[in-house]
């Protein structure tokens, strides 16, 4: 790893063992961008990266060259009207009405290490020699506003980590209407896009197209991340499946408004963006004021699309979710939400713990419906008091009672928001984020509170502290149910309206920090009616997510099948829940539904009294098993094998990091009769280890099973010997691979 710079030729080139990142000066001065891809030898010269082809009806910038026009070059951090047309990656509205910028190098530096982002989540180093920055200045001199391009490279992986922070150095007001994080061009349109689009209960599946000339782009103007597109799109060559080929992956640790685009011009150069969304953005920076744009992290690989995954499952497990849930296996929980709704008491919830404790469950977790007046979704939100109708003994009562049954207390808020029928909105009705003299949108009977003020937040951390710091909690559901609408604060300016949007996120994660700092070994998990903000900003202060409001089996698969491109398994809360399934109605196996929740946290979204005695006996021994293997899933390498978007049959696995043993998850959503035989292809084994599969039968050495495959092959329904050994449909299986001494015995 290390940072090269060629005062002489005017190049920087950042590398490690895996890529190369060489910038250039341009003759105006601004920044180009040279190469970004696999690792290359250091030269003295690599002037010939930098093409600037002569075109007809160019508009130039130097009055005596007709050779150089900004749009034609590759650049790093791009602004519009000055002979480039394409859209920029910074816009800043000027005291005169102008819109135009010259930002031009001026010096740099390197630092050992990455620097914080103040009030935003990013990556972050413990080790000495782990990383290198180098930072980029850069100044536009008639409207003051200087820059810093930051560009972090690792020891380790094809990562490189972008931000921008801004300065306003001169002495008029300035806005920036555009600020994005990451800004790359490359030479180039032979990509295929992938974006992770959904909606609720289907959030993250994987969409593919072919890049072609004109604008692709997704993002979110819904004050969150959202269920409908999520901050993580990869551009792949067109032949780069998961197991070869070349990759870029862009992630955005950010949690509100954003865009990820893609600009192909018609000489097929393609420009990608990644920040916060520049519609509705507008930041007043005053003279001396500064602004920091939230971290994007780009990865190469040539190694194909599991490869950019791992790359982003151990940066986001070990250099972005911290504190002390971070390398530990999270404890198996079951929440009361689909057993009870908003109809329990003290004495049903015990119950409930009582049979889970039972059963081996460690963590017990109440859902909504303990405080103020809630009773439905019309009222209660913002009182965050126990009911003492509902909970006689209040929190710290319920809690010590789950606490001596030998578990541990977990407890749901939804902090963010407030309905109109509840103490909180009484006293302050103005506390809501909504537009003067208009009418104010409702979702699911809730408003949302505006977080851009800190004596909202005070008053809601506040509320907060007093309940954890006198119960026994030692986990959070953090759930947040519905997006902004009429976004207005009322104590901003007019010419801060463009803010709010920001700084509303800037004061969730504010809350965020303040609570895992006083509460440091609380296990955080973040939810927005399940998956609606699912992002590396939530990672940094909730090192897990519910996945999806949608905890069906068959459904599940492919959520957490698209949610792996970019996020590791330890992220993703998985529960076995009730059949028929309460979101889709489906009729899933008990022991399909805990194969698919074994790839995540685990736990459970039942009532495990209201089950059969077999079906008891069959969660202990799942319990029993997750607790053997609970490391594994949550920390080992995982990889897909074969999608659920394109076949019947789908698989995926889990590997040691000393490949001794893995886990195979194989899925069949529909029966079939009479089928053909069938093989699965593992990854990631010892060549040289021979495998037991299930503790029985012969050893397969691991070449075996990564190249003529796992036989699958299963009896066709209505065809076994056996009624145990019939297939069904939603039928899954588990592979437990361990090493042992010798090959086939």
């Amino acid at each position: 790893m290390g940072i090269v710079v060629n005062q002489a030729k005017d190049t920087f080139h950042l590398y490690n063992e895996e890529i190369s990142y060489i910038i250039g000066i341009l003759p105006n001065r601004q920044l180009g961008q040279l190469y970004f891809g696999k690792h290359i030898h250091i030269q003295e010269d690599y002037s010939y990266f930098l093409e600037m082809p002569v075109r007809p009806m160019s508009s130039c910038v130097f009055d005596t060259d007709k050779k150089f026009s900004m749009e034609y070059i590759r650049q790093e951090y791009p602004v519009f009207g000055t002979t480039d047309y394409r859209m920029p990656a910074v816009e800043v509205f000027q005291e005169n009405g102008s819109r135009i910028s010259d930002f031009c190098f001026c010096g740099y530096r390197i630092e050992e290490g990455k620097p914080k982002l103040p009030g935003l989540p990013a990556t972050y180093v413990e080790e000495e020699n782990e990383a290198q920055t180098l930072i980029m200045e850069l100044a536009d001199n008639v409207s003051g506003m200087s820059l810093e391009l930051l560009y972090t490279i690792f020891s380790k992986g094809g990562i490189i980590a972008r931000s921008v922070r801004f300065a306003n150095k001169g002495e008029q007001d300035l806005h920036l209407t555009s600020a994005m994080s990451l800004s790359l061009d490359l030479p180039d349109r032979e990509y295929d896009w992938i974006q992770f689009s959904g909606a609720w209960a289907r959030e993250r599946y994987p969409k593919e197209r072919r890049l072609e000339q004109g604008i692709q782009s997704v993002g979110s103007m819904r004050g969150n991340s959202s269920h409908n597109h999520n901050p993580y799109v990869i551009l792949k060559r067109p032949f780069t499946d998961e197991f070869q080929g070349e990759a870029i992956g862009f992630s955005l640790i950010y949690s509100g408004n954003f865009l990820a685009q893609a600009e192909v011009d018609t000489f097929d150069t393609t420009r990608v963006l990644l920040g916060i969304h520049p519609f509705g953005f507008d930041w007043k920076l005053a003279p001396g004021e500064e602004f920091q744009t939230p971290e994007a992290v780009m990865v190469y690989t040539d190694q194909g699309l599991n490869h950019l995954s791992q790359t982003y499952h151990r940066l986001y497990q070990k250099r972005l979710a911290r504190g002390y849930w971070r390398d530990r296996e999270r404890p198996i929980l079951i929440n009361n939400w689909e057993a009870t709704y908003f109809d329990f008491t003290e004495e049903k919830l015990v119950e409930i713990a009582r049979k889970a404790k039972e059963s081996g469950v460690e963590l017990f977790v109440l859902d909504d419906g303990w405080f103020g007046a809630r009773s439905s979704e019309h009222a209660g939100l913002g009182d965050w008091v126990a009911n003492p109708e509902r909970l006689e003994n209040g929190i710290k009562g319920l809690s010590e009672r789950i606490e001596d049954l030998g578990m541990k207390f977990g407890l749901w808020f939804e902090p963010e928001m407030v309905n109109q029928d509840s103490d909180l909105y009484r006293k302050h009705p103005d506390w809501i984020i909504r537009t003067p003299d208009r009418k104010a949108s409702h979702g699911r009977f809730q408003y949302v509170l505006d977080f851009s003020r800190k004596e909202v937040v005070d008053e809601i951390y506040n509320m907060m502290e007093k309940i954890l710091s006198e119960s026994k909690v030692s986990y959070i559901k953090w759930d947040m149910n519905r997006s902004i609408t009429e976004c207005y604060s009322s104590v901003l300016p007019a010419q801060r309206q463009g803010e709010v949007y920001h700084r509303y996120i800037l004061g969730v994660y504010d809350l965020y920090e303040r609570l895992t700092s006083r509460f440091p070994k609380i296990l955080f998990e973040s939810c927005a009616s399940g998956g609606g903000r699912f992002d590396p900003g939530m990672l940094y202060y909730a090192p897990q997510c519910w996945t999806s409001d949608d905890s069906d089996a068959v459904e599940r698969i492919k959520i957490q099948y698209g949610t792996s491109y970019g996020y590791p398994i330890s992220s993703m809360g998985t529960h076995v829940s009730m059949t028929p399934n309460h979101q889709v109605n489906r009729r899933t196996p008990l022991h399909t539904r805990a194969n698919v929740a074994y790839f995540g946290t685990f736990g459970y979204e039942l009532d495990l009294n209201a089950l059969t005695r077999e079906e008891q006996e069959e969660v202990k021994k799942q319990i029993t098993f997750m607790k053997q293997y609970g490391h594994l899933f949550q920390f080992g390498t995982f990889y897909r094998l074969k999608s659920p978007f394109k076949n019947n049959v789908s698989a995926w696995m889990v590997v040691s990091e000393d490949k001794k043993e893995a886990v195979v998850g194989w899925y069949r959503v529909l029966n079939g009769i009479n089928l053909p035989c069938e093989r699965l292809r593992l990854q990631g084994l010892d060549a040289s280890m021979a495998y037991e599969i299930n503790g029985d039968g012969p050893a397969h050495y691991g070449d075996e099973l990564m190249y003529a495959g796992l036989v699958t092959t299963d009896v066709s329904s209505g065809q076994a010997d056996k009624p145990e050994e019939l297939s069904q449909d939603f039928e899954s299986r588990l592979y437990i691979l361990k090493a042992v001494k010798g090959g086939r015995q």
